[in-house]
């Protein structure tokens, strides 16, 4: 059996991240085209379960691992502080209704902090950890255990779900 490399394995864990990092900003971009309350509903929803879904991960697993091996505690902090934000964001967004004078607004604000954490994950943190001499194979059976599991206990099914269940019918 060939091992693979350290860089190969990284690199699973940051391509995970990055590909919910897409899904998201895709969402964002749905959001910005549906014009009815309803879509914008089931848009808000599937983001604000991908989002915690990802946010888990990273606050549970991913940033402890990355944290112990690259010295910029700075970095770390920013991204646990947006983090709280974001939270902040989602919980107001669950209390509100599409019809409410704010909705649109707030998940407009909750997609520009993200991107903003997008982009210092993808052009700072991922590359610096990836560098680092972190267990990957066991960070990554981790996180895709987790990963599942959480997706398995949300409301929101999952595209691929939705998209088998309308190939079911």
């Amino acid at each position: 059996m060939l091992l693979k490399s350290h860089i190969t394995d990284a690199s699973s864990v940051t391509d995970m991240l990055r590909e919910d990092h897409r899904k998201v900003k895709g969402l964002f971009e749905e959001f910005e085209q549906a014009e009815n309350g309803k879509a914008k509903q089931r848009i808000v929803e599937t983001a604000v379960m991908e989002l915690e879904v990802h946010a888990k991960l990273e606050e549970g697993l991913i940033y402890p691992a990355i944290r112990s091996h690259i010295d910029d505690d700075d970095l770390m902090d920013e991204a646990l502080e947006e983090h709280h934000v974001v939270h902040g964001l989602i919980g107001e967004l669950k209390k509100m209704k599409p019809s409410d004078e704010r909705y649109d607004a707030k998940f407009t604000v909750l997609a520009e902090n993200v991107k903003h954490h997008i982009k210092e994950e993808e052009s700072e943190m991922f590359p610096k950890a990836e560098d680092c001499d972190i267990d990957w194979e066991a960070l990554c059976s981790q996180v895709v255990v987790r990963k599942e599991q959480l997706m398995a206990r949300s409301s929101v099914p999952s595209k691929n779900n939705q998209d088998k269940a309308s190939k079911k019918k």
